[in-house]
């Protein structure tokens, strides 16, 4: 007879480095009739009617087959809109994923006994902050070192020589740069970006999740530099959010590394599809970029009117700091009334909102209820 079995608990078997592990906090999500969401960054305009009927036509019995393995059909179109090669594009399930794989492909988990710099370089994974919140929940998951470098109070990209004073390692293993940087806004000049590139020993993703929104990309870059990789995303600007599509643009070497440890059918084959016909409809997409942008610009006049400080954006959302009330209590009352926006409960800028530009009407409906609340208020 087996001998009695003694009570084991299931969280002593998992690793302790994940006990201690704070995951990744999306924005709320809510299922309410009425709610205006400006707290995700989506684009409030549909995909292309050319997308649906593309997703809707492969939703046929295809659906029992796996996917094209390495999205073939899908990176050579990429390669010919960016004027490169297949082998420089690996495609992922969303563009998280691919920083994740960055995260395991390029930087050693930190271990105890050599500490000389060299070494430390190696387990190194930096960023500003603020920044995207998911750059230090992979570092914390790999077991890396973290190197954060705080942003001045304006949130601009500083020089390398400040960068030095603010003990930015220019050999560390990974480099996270998101540009235009969220949650600010701040599009950062390719140049700028250039002569950070130029001193980094390590790799260098610069993060363009928001760049459609923009008037300038550091798609160049990538093709320069063999230790530059481009991170973009189907999500934000094509309205693809469901799918989860993004890619890297970079060197064929570090392609070739990341897909080496990239899961099997990683990517969804709608999500291919669909991301293969946005592309063949970019022009509806660029009216969509335009929309959002006159918005974005009439919402900043109209919030500055009532004294808000608003940070110059070139993304599809706003970073405010009100007036004569607190983020928080702006926060709460927007909503109360099924207005999301986004507040983050951290030094430096938790006196702000993140507004994502939505539909005109929501703008409308936002801009009115801000002024009814500001006029209670006071």
């Amino acid at each position: 007879m087996p001998a009695k079995r003694k009570n084991i608990s299931p969280e002593s078997l998992v690793r302790p480095l994940v006990r201690r592990l704070h995951g990744y906090v999306p924005g709320e999500q809510p299922k309410v009739r009425g709610l205006i969401k400006l707290n995700t960054n989506e684009n409030p305009a549909p995909p292309s009617p050319k997308v649906l009927r593309a997703i809707q036509k492969a939703a046929d019995e295809r659906l029992r087959l796996y996917p094209d393995p390495t999205a073939q059909p899908l990176r050579q179109a990429l390669a010919e809109l960016h004027g490169c090669k297949a082998a420089n594009i690996i495609v992922g399930n969303g563009s998280d994923e691919l920083l994740a794989l960055a995260t395991r492909c390029f930087v050693e988990p930190k271990q105890n006994g050599d500490n000389s710099p060299k070494k430390i370089a190696k387990q190194t994974i930096q960023y500003f902050t603020p920044s995207y919140s998911l750059y230090p929940i992979l570092a914390d998951i790999h077991g890396a070192r973290i190197n954060e470098v705080k942003l001045p109070r304006d949130f601009a990209l500083p020089e390398n020589a400040d960068l030095k004073k603010l003990n930015w390692n220019f050999g560390a293993a990974l480099s996270y740069v998101t540009t235009p940087n969220a949650p600010s806004g701040r599009a950062y000049r390719t140049r700028d970006l250039a002569n950070l590139c130029e001193a980094q020993k390590g790799v260098v993703i610069l993060d363009e999740a928001y760049v459609d929104f923009s008037d300038d990309n550091a798609m160049r870059l990538a093709k320069r530099y063999p230790h530059v990789i481009i991170s973009r995303t189907f999500s934000k600007s094509y309205s693809l959010c469901f799918q989860r599509v993004g890619y890297f643009v970079g060197h064929p070497a570090l392609i070739a590394a990341l897909d080496r440890i990239r899961d099997s059918y990683n990517t969804n084959g709608l999500g291919q599809v669909a991301a293969l016909a946005t592309l063949s409809d970019l022009g509806y997409y660029q009216n969509q970029f335009k929309r959002i942008a006159e918005l974005r610009a009439s919402t900043t006049q109209e919030l500055v009117a009532l004294g808000f400080d608003v940070l110059p954006s070139k993304t599809n959302f706003l970073f405010a700091k009100p007036n004569g009330i607190t983020a928080f209590e702006w926060f709460t009352r927007l909503r109360d009334q099924n207005i999301l926006t986004r507040w983050f409960d951290k030094p430096g800028i938790r006196d702000r909102l993140r507004i994502t530009i939505g539909t005109e009407k929501e703008m409308n409906r936002f801009l009115s209820l801000t002024r009814t609340i500001l006029s209670k208020h006071g």
